[in-house]
């Protein structure tokens, strides 16, 4: 059978397993889909896809069972019974869960897909539902290699997949830092507009500068690669932006922010590594030094 032909399920409806299942049916394969709530199925079933009753006959429909749920528990709640089923559905298939959690979390299902004879694999899909297939959509994925290496064609029409290694946690670990910076990000956006907003100018007169400022920031710190090469070197050459001189700026931030009666949790936070770094001797090195403050410890 080709790749385009595949069965796949779906078990989980929410925006992005419905635009999962929907890309999977434009790229051709039967799709069978399953979600506690049945009516979120009525659109996928009227153009084509097979409604499940159960989440074993779900599971038995197809060889690749994706998983897009608000976590890893709620894979369990689903698929618990399904261990009692008498057909053993589990057996031989591979589950694919793309939904979010911790790594630890991802390297516990995977053994108990393993024990219960199914393989394993996790991702995180980067990007958010309405941009699923599209040429901007791209997944990260860690499991068992040669199973990823099979089912990879499958599962491309969801996104350019990027494999990360064996380790189940891999795909769990990317998706989670790169949320880290997502999400910071918008809270800074957030709480940057509150700043401008409480001095009464528009947020329309802020917000289109403040989004170009985060796309410059490539411009600004480069690539990664040279950054990434003096962070695992220890290397904070102080000559331009030091711990010092943007503590300073994140001190301003906080006291404008005070003064403006608006939330100080973020600008305290960012504050606070910036003191910490300091005072460990920092504060003449480049403000890469903060990482020094923030990265575990052997």
């Amino acid at each position: 059978m080709s790749a385009t032909r595949t069965p796949v399920t779906v078990i989980g409806l929410g925006p992005m397993g419905q635009a999962m299942a929907a890309t999977l049916m434009r790229a051709g394969h039967p799709v069978t889909v399953w979600n506690r709530t049945p009516s979120r199925a009525d659109d996928l079933v009227a153009a084509g896809a097979t409604r499940a009753d159960t989440p074993a006959d779900a599971v038995a429909a197809s060889d690749v069972v994706i998983l897009s749920l608000t976590d890893y528990p709620a894979m369990y709640d689903i698929l618990g019974p399904v261990v009692d089923d008498p057909r053993r559905v589990l057996a031989g298939r591979v589950l694919v869960n793309l939904s979010s959690d911790t790594p630890d979390a991802s390297r516990a299902a995977a053994e108990w897909a393993a024990g219960h004879g199914a393989d394993f694999v996790t991702g995180g899909v980067m990007v958010p539902a309405p941009a699923v297939g599209t040429p901007d959509a791209h997944v990260f994925y860690s499991g068992p290699k040669a199973v990823f290496d099979a089912h990879e064609p499958v599962l491309r029409p969801i996104g350019r997949p990027a494999y990360l290694g064996e380790d189940p946690g891999l795909a769990q670990l990317f998706y989670q830092a790169h949320l880290d910076v997502f999400l910071t990000s918008l809270a800074s956006l957030l709480h940057a507009t509150a700043l401008v907003t409480a001095a009464g100018v528009p947020a329309g007169d802020f917000l289109p500068g403040a989004l170009d400022l985060l796309t410059d920031i490539p411009a600004m710190i480069g690539d990664g690669r040279e950054l990434a090469r003096e962070l695992e070197a220890g290397e904070h050459p102080g000559h331009l932006s030091t711990a010092r001189m943007m503590g300073a700026t994140a001190d301003h931030i906080v006291r404008t922010s005070q003064r403006a009666g608006v939330d100080l949790a973020l600008p305290d936070a960012v504050k606070s590594y910036y003191d910490r770094a300091i005072a460990a001797g920092h504060g003449d090195r480049n403000w890469t030094a903060l990482f020094e403050v923030v990265r575990a410890r052997p």
